[in-house]
């Protein structure tokens, strides 16, 4: 039998998944699918599932009926029950999880044990949107199967290669050893994307290149040397730039002014720049790039005109902190998907040296800059899963 790796991505209302055959060269997809709706907070929604083979034909479908308190245990519960009926000729030896937050002392993915979930859960108060979910699936299955591997993989673990003052907040250094300093995220995805850059031959020379993880959480990364040097994101998943629902970099003034003018709580900030601002605050229509492409609304338009000119200005800042650069990359769903979006950045790029080839923006690249750009620009996809499945694998057998 083959062994199979199952890929875990837990959010606050649902649960991603992916399953690789782990025996190739590099992991192959055998499934992949979905449990949403989750019930969470004692809020019950209308819970389904589905999943698709490597080729995208639809294998299981489920629908809860509304009311069904369906949460992350039995979601997990259900993702199991499913894949044993669907892994023929595969055992599942590991399953690997996303988990937002590794703090200062997770720079590697790590084997689960007991004390490395306490550790995981002592960061909640880091990322509390979305620690408490990704460690959910952990202790379900830690629970029901001890002796099945897991592997936690840290969306912060790839930045923890900047140096010190990338890192750094001006603080005084007691809050500085609580923890308080910047994590950066979406680290999984521009892992795989350094890992993927020396496919490309223009690309495998570069000496920085910018990468533009673009979707509804969006930010930017430099890297050199396929390492970290600086990132958007900060002490937090909001901070950078405007999101679907987050609001980005932020004066701390503005939350000072939310307390004492406005007499808001913590809870109701943190309500407000999580989940009321970025694309859908601005716009006041939608989180959804593509709703905001397709309206006539000026407030849709400024909502889009502000997520670029955000990313024009940190373009430069990370520019500055390389030094440079050789390339441009977009990912992620937005930067993988909207030309528009892509031709509008470009050209808010060129004094980096950025020329656009509008047919080649069109059909998608993989390249998009003129042959004679002095910083190339790239549509690459990420691949979070299978980073998380490389991982994964990797830490199975170095434990073997």
């Amino acid at each position: 039998m083959a062994d199979l790796i199952l890929v875990l991505n837990a959010g606050s209302s649902s649960i991603k998944f992916r399953a690789f055959d782990a025996g190739p060269a590099e992991p192959e997809l055998v499934l992949h699918g979905q449990v949403e709706g989750l019930s969470i907070g004692g809020k019950v929604s209308a819970a389904k599932f589905s999943a698709k083979d490597a080729g995208g034909a639809l294998i299981g479908e489920r629908r809860w009926e509304p009311g069904a308190a369906l949460g992350h245990q039995e979601a997990t519960d259900y993702i199991g029950d499913f894949l044993r009926s669907h892994r023929a000729g595969h055992r599942l030896v590991a399953v690997g999880h996303r988990v937002v937050h590794g703090g200062v002392q997770f720079t590697e993915a790590a084997r689960v044990t007991p004390a490395v979930i306490e550790a995981l859960d002592r960061l909640t108060p880091l990322a509390p949107l979305h620690q408490p979910h990704n460690l959910a699936p952990i202790r379900t299955l830690f629970d029901a199967r001890p002796d099945l591997p897991q592997v936690a993989c840290f969306d912060t673990a790839f930045h923890r290669a900047q140096p010190e003052v990338a890192q750094a907040y001006a603080l005084p250094d007691s809050i500085t050893r609580l923890g308080v300093r910047r994590y950066g995220f979406h680290g999984l995805s521009y892992e795989y994307i350094a890992s993927v850059l020396p496919a490309y031959p223009e690309l495998g020379a570069a000496r920085a290149a910018l990468v533009a993880h673009l979707g509804n959480g969006s930010s930017l990364c430099a890297l050199a040397g396929g390492k970290s040097v600086a990132s958007t994101m900060g002490f937090t998943a909001v901070d950078g730039l405007p999101m679907g629902t987050r609001c980005g970099n932020l004066d701390p003034g503005v939350v000072l002014f939310l307390l004492d003018y406005l007499k808001m709580d913590a809870r109701a900030i943190e309500d407000l720049i999580y989940k009321q601002s970025g694309l859908l605050g601005v716009s006041g229509i939608s989180s959804d790039m593509r709703t905001l492409l397709d309206s006539d609304d000026a407030r849709a338009r400024f909502a889009v005109d502000l997520f670029v000119y955000r990313i024009g200005r940190e373009l430069g800042s990370l520019a500055a902190a390389t030094e440079g650069a050789d390339a441009l990359v977009f990912t992620a769903g937005i930067g993988e998907h909207s030309a528009l979006i892509r031709e509008r950045v470009c050209r808010a790029a060129r004094w980096l040296g950025v020329e656009l080839e509008p047919a080649a923006n069109a059909a998608g690249g993989p390249r998009i800059s003129t042959a004679r750009s002095k910083v190339s620009a790239w549509v690459i996809p990420t691949n979070e899963e299978l980073m998380i499945a490389r991982h994964t694998r990797a830490v199975v057998r170095t434990a073997a």
